[in-house]
């Protein structure tokens, strides 16, 4: 017998990854494949409902970015996935109650026009505290690890999540914190789709959404800072040899997550008039699978998947056809975390990169 020379062995060495892609690219067409059966066998059976459901998960979906849009900025800059970003989220809807009830007395019985003031003067003072705890956050807990090895800046993370956490159980105890509908026109519905409506309430959301968005889009594009933001994202030595100050380029992006934090947390008080020392968590977890489902890194990635992870939270929820029982809702989002890890693990319109030696 003659035994076979490695030379042999390498051409099938070498189809292994092509044939690895195929089977990854044959998996995640028939995922979407059913995904989509799923998605027109409930349009057929009640079409009011599904687009009911859909809007409700593009209100969703815009929430989710907002957040997501922090976690993906953080990453892009020193490639720190910042966990605890879901609790200054948090944070931000108790500031917005807080400012909001506590000092200015919102309760709607005020004036629109007077209502609406109030409203962005809580909302500008919810980013600004969330902005300048997130900068006060990167400095003393996370620049002196900025040279260790990645797995101590991931656990500062999650126990900087539990600090926060802790401190806002402290501060506000375990119950609920409440506020009344004082959006204009909150109760109202824009329209009705049969037995379904679309409440005044959820477009606003999407409408503050939407210029939120866009401005950050044209600052990290087209402005100096957004390009020093790139830079150091790209090459932190090179960018500091052409003279950006790469300390306060990262602060500064933390600044901006937490600015993004504290509108998506007022938001989410005028949506849904209650927050809780724990809503960080479980939403925070929703927007990073967002981001990394998207491509993390990349921010129109990050909207994108946020507003699939709406989508698919609301269908779960509120469509016919689904998987049984409203519980199973988390276990779908983390499901599909898991498939884009094994499958295509730099996201929707991610970038594959080659790892370093």
């Amino acid at each position: 017998m003659t035994a076979e020379s490695p030379a042999a062995d390498r051409p099938k060495l070498a189809a292994l990854p092509k044939l690895t892609k195929n089977l990854n690219r044959i998996m995640g067409t028939v995922v979407v494949g059913l995904v989509l059966v799923v998605l027109i066998g409930n349009a057929i059976k009640d079409w009011q409902q599904f687009i009911a459901v859909m809007l409700t998960g593009v209100t969703l979906g815009a929430m989710y970015c907002l957040v997501a849009l922090g976690y993906t900025l953080v990453y892009g800059i020193i490639e720190l996935i910042n966990f605890a970003h879901g609790d200054v989220f948090m944070w931000g809807s108790m500031f917005a109650v807080t400012i909001g009830v506590s000092t200015f007395g919102l309760d709607g019985s005020q004036s629109g026009i007077v209502t609406s003031a109030l409203l962005l003067v809580t909302m500008a003072c919810a980013m600004t505290l969330c902005g300048t705890g997130n900068v006060i956050i990167e400095r003393l807990v996370y620049k002196p690890l900025r040279n260790a090895p990645k797995l101590a800046p991931l656990i500062t993370a999650i126990g900087m999540s539990f600090i926060l956490q802790t401190l806002a159980l402290w501060r506000y105890g375990p119950s609920e914190r409440t506020a009344d509908n004082v959006l204009p026109d909150s109760s109202q519905h824009l329209f009705t789709i049969g037995i379904y409506s679309y409440a005044w309430k959820n477009l606003i959301v999407v409408l503050i959404t939407a210029p939120v968005l866009a401005a950050l889009v044209y600052l990290v594009r087209s402005t100096r800072q957004g390009k020093a933001m790139r830079a150091v994202a790209q090459d932190t030595d090179a960018a500091r040899m052409m003279g950006i100050n790469v300390d306060r380029t990262i602060s500064f992006t933390f600044a901006l997550g937490g600015v993004l934090a504290g509108a998506g947390g007022t938001l989410w008080v005028l949506w849904q008039t209650s927050t809780r020392y724990d809503l960080g968590f479980q939403l925070g977890l929703f927007a990073f699978t967002a981001a990394v489902l998207g491509g993390i890194g990349n921010l129109n990635g990050a909207a994108l998947g946020a507003f699939i992870i709406g989508l698919l939270q609301a269908g779960n929820d509120g469509l016919s056809w689904h998987v049984p029982g409203s519980s199973w809702t988390q276990s779908v989002v983390f499901a599909v975390l898991i498939m884009i890890l094994v499958f295509r693990p730099q996201g929707l319109l991610g970038e594959a990169t080659a790892d370093r030696a």
